[in-house]
């Protein structure tokens, strides 16, 4: 079971202990991990302090999607 309030993705790089992952859902929320793993309990956890700021901010906090999804995809290259 995902253990999370919103869809998350995680973005591989180059390296092979180096990852990032954001929520479409969750605005301003991203982050970074060594592994897939660390990257679900990281966002796990971050997702509930950045939504615990956003209330104590005042700010608009997105409804929690009752059917998160989890994609993990080679990170999107930038054109120069």
């Amino acid at each position: 079971m995902i253990e999370l309030k919103y869809s998350l993705v995680i973005e591989a790089t180059e390296e092979p202990d180096f990852f990032g992952f954001y929520s479409p859902e969750l605005t301003g929320f991203s982050g970074i991990g060594n592994s897939v793993e660390d990257c679900l309990y990281k966002a796990k956890w971050g997702m509930r302090e950045h939504v615990a700021l956003l209330k104590e901010q005042g700010l608009t906090v997105p409804a929690p999607n009752s059917n998160p999804q989890v994609v993990i995809q080679n990170e999107k290259k930038l054109a120069v």
